[in-house]
């Protein structure tokens, strides 16, 4: 598949909790018809944000089936990642019958590897995957930063690495992934608040969290940085940017799922060992949704 259909906005799923801690299908599904309605460009279930390590293999292929069936044909990319090679590739084995159209690989976390380690790591996963592999940096979480070095060498050496997710919040190293990259390989902003800067300079678009609760909002902020229409461009970063501070102010998916129940599309049930927004972090979602006032 050409790395180019994952450009634009993608969503990084929630996944929504009955009271009793079951997954809830139902909300899941009209979460996803949400999206198609507004026009995202494609769907990422089964990340960080969708709290994927507390979910069963059976749970992930159902949400997946159903991330593919009411995507209406836009592409989906599936979290497949662990801090094991084959742990991952267990993982990508369980998806078989309902395979994505690409796979998101985290750094490992937690065994702080080196650069070499990470190189090796991924080309191997590359290798065995049956779909393009999409890189995802994340530091802040895993504990290792995939250095620009490392992602432009596996970008180069490997045909089915297709992109990146850069979480890092290095502007200085992102800027020289995409200043260096292959004309194939997509640079994707893994910060809702770094989506203008990167993309006005060089990079495809972003993997959201905000993009649940306002898509719309998200969807035309990408497509005026698209068209080089800046002024529009600003202007919805900035109506945003509460929107992205807050959405970090616990751990995500904390506060995001806070705004989606007070949306009334999911119930504000997490896994532990996430537990639901304090009523601080409440009231500040509240706010910014009245100010934003995003459409359902």
């Amino acid at each position: 598949m050409n790395a180019k259909v994952f450009t634009g906005c993608g969503t990084a799923l929630l996944t929504p909790f009955k009271s009793d801690g079951s997954v809830d299908y139902e909300a899941f599904a009209a979460c996803v018809d949400r999206q198609v309605a507004a026009g995202i460009h494609f769907l990422v279930p089964l990340g960080t944000t969708g709290e994927t390590p507390c979910l069963s293999v059976e749970e992930r292929r159902e949400i997946l089936r159903l991330t593919r069936k009411h995507a209406a044909g836009m592409p989906v990319v599936a979290g497949v990642g662990t801090n094991s090679l084959t742990g991952t590739l267990e993982n990508i084995r369980s998806l078989e019958g309902v395979a994505p159209d690409a796979y998101l690989v985290v750094v490992p976390y937690y065994n702080k590897p080196t650069q070499e380690g990470l190189y090796q790591y991924f080309k191997a996963v590359s290798e065995a995957a049956d779909r393009p592999v999409i890189l995802y940096n994340v530091p802040g979480r895993t504990g290792a930063n995939l250095a620009a070095e490392t992602t432009l060498r596996l970008a180069a050496g490997c045909p089915n690495i297709i992109a990146v997710k850069e979480a890092s919040g290095n502007y200085s190293q992102i800027s020289t992934i995409i200043r260096n990259r292959p004309d194939r390989f997509v640079v994707l902003s893994g910060n809702d608040d770094e989506t203008l800067s990167l993309m006005a300079t060089g990079a495809d678009g972003v993997i959201s969290v905000a993009s649940n609760v306002a898509p719309w909002e998200m969807v035309a902020l990408v497509e005026a940085l698209r068209r080089d229409d800046m002024a529009a461009a600003r202007k919805l970063h900035y109506r945003l940017m509460p929107l992205f501070k807050n959405c970090f102010i616990e751990s995500n998916p904390i506060p995001a799922k806070a705004a989606m129940a007070r949306l009334g599309l999911m119930e504000n049930v997490l896994r532990l060992p996430l537990v639901p927004a304090t009523s601080r972090t409440q009231e500040i979602m509240d706010q910014t949704l009245s100010e934003l006032c995003p459409k359902k």
